[in-house]
């Protein structure tokens, strides 16, 4: 059930929504200090304090700009999901990591609504490039909504990392305890997992598919 919010506390919460939206990076303590018109950082802080108490908002410790509205949030000011786009993957050999900030991608409200608001881990998105994981349904330039989560299952196409660099995969565990990265499509080798591989989240739906069938 939402929790009550303020006028104050919403004007807050809908200036961060709008500075996201139109710089793509959310506004800091002084700005948002100047559109409030107080004088003192403190009274910024305890807003944002407010809101991610309410469950509105979450603040990132030690990052600058840290400020991310959760889906609670979007629903009281009626308004689309934003995603960060995390950067793009290799569906193929591993590649550098891209990272691309200030980007951010609204999702249609059916999947907002039906998919992420469900959700109580972080989401993002990421593009991929490469065409190991075709029969799978992901193609070049795909754009891939990914879950955040710690728990894995034999099966799950997974953003996996390491000093090679990021990918796109399926994760495989056998019974006899042996694992691996299995790309869907037979010109490509499976990709052993080691100590520093990384996963970095679980894909939950492929949004070029999702915008294909709404044109």
């Amino acid at each position: 059930m939402s929790k009550n919010i303020t006028q104050k506390q919403k004007k807050v919460l809908e200036f961060i929504y709008e500075t996201i939206k139109s710089s793509g990076y959310p506004p800091t303590l002084a700005e948002i200090k100047e559109m409030l018109g107080v004088s003192s950082n403190q009274s910024v802080l305890n807003f944002l304090v407010s809101l991610e108490k309410k469950g509105y908002l979450k603040k990132e410790e030690n990052i600058a700009r840290g400020l991310k509205i959760l889906p609670l949030g979007f629903k009281i000011l009626e308004k689309d999901a934003l995603f960060p786009i995390a950067g793009k993957s290799a569906a193929g050999a591993y590649i550098d990591t891209v990272e691309i900030f200030g980007e951010w991608m609204i999702l249609p409200g059916a999947i907002e609504k039906e998919i992420v608001k469900q959700s109580k881990e972080d989401v993002f998105v990421i593009q991929v490039h490469g065409d190991s994981m075709i029969n799978a349904g992901i193609n070049n330039g795909n754009i891939l909504l990914v879950r955040k989560t710690r728990e894995f299952r034999s099966g799950d196409i997974v953003v996996a990392r390491s000093d090679d660099g990021t990918t796109v995969k399926r994760f495989i565990a056998e019974a006899d305890g042996r694992s691996y990265l299995k790309p869907e499509n037979p010109a490509y080798k499976n990709i052993p997992i080691f100590e520093d591989t990384i996963f970095d989240g679980k894909v939950i739906m492929n949004l070029s598919l999702i915008n294909k069938n709404h044109e």
